[in-house]
């Protein structure tokens, strides 16, 4: 029985990292975030941590009231979850979080992602190699493909995913800091 939901961000800030990568993927969104709250207070993925330097990165709890997520494109997708699947999830990012200054971003991987051939380093991950690894968890990917080759774009193409809003993140309507002026995908 689904009782619980979960959530995944995929963003463009636009920032000079992300159009690098956006040169390569051509794709609209090039960073895949997860929340278990539809207002997005507690949102991860791997990332920067200190906004002004891409190359400080590793597991982040992400404000989305900074800023840079605020200017940000995004497309916001849930799916509905046992509780059982919600706990095993939340219990692997707890576990991160509370390792967080062992996690470094995998940035050789990206070059693994490029060739086609996974590069899995201890305690080293990307953003959607982090989001693919967490639902893996809750079995929520059921694919042979390793968490180093998944895209953010693959999460649109991959699972039965509701998409619930696609536009400017300050405009999404669980954001309080934006004026909810914003256009609600209806499925």
């Amino acid at each position: 029985m689904a009782d619980k939901k979960v959530y995944i961000l995929l963003t463009d800030t636009g920032s000079f990292f992300t159009k690098l990568i956006k040169l390569y993927t051509k794709q609209p969104y090039n960073h895949a975030s997860i929340s278990f709250d539809r207002q997005l207070t507690e949102v991860y993925s791997f990332g920067r941590k200190k906004i002004a330097n891409p190359f400080q990165a590793g597991f982040v709890k992400e404000d989305m009231k900074q800023e840079l997520f605020q200017q940000a494109a995004c497309a916001i997708y849930t799916i509905d979850v046992t509780e059982e699947q919600w706990t095993k999830m939340k219990q692997l990012v707890e576990k991160m979080k509370a390792q967080q200054d062992a996690y470094r971003y995998n940035f050789i991987g990206l070059f693994g992602y490029i060739m086609k051939k996974p590069i899995k380093r201890k305690k080293a991950l990307f953003c959607s190699e982090f989001v693919a690894t967490v639902l893996k968890e809750g079995n929520l990917m059921d694919i042979d493909l390793s968490p180093s080759l998944i895209a953010p774009s693959d999460f649109q193409r991959v699972l039965e995913w509701k998409q619930l809003y696609e536009g400017k993140l300050k405009y999404y309507p669980g954001n309080k800091k934006g004026n909810n002026r914003y256009i609600p995908i209806v499925h």
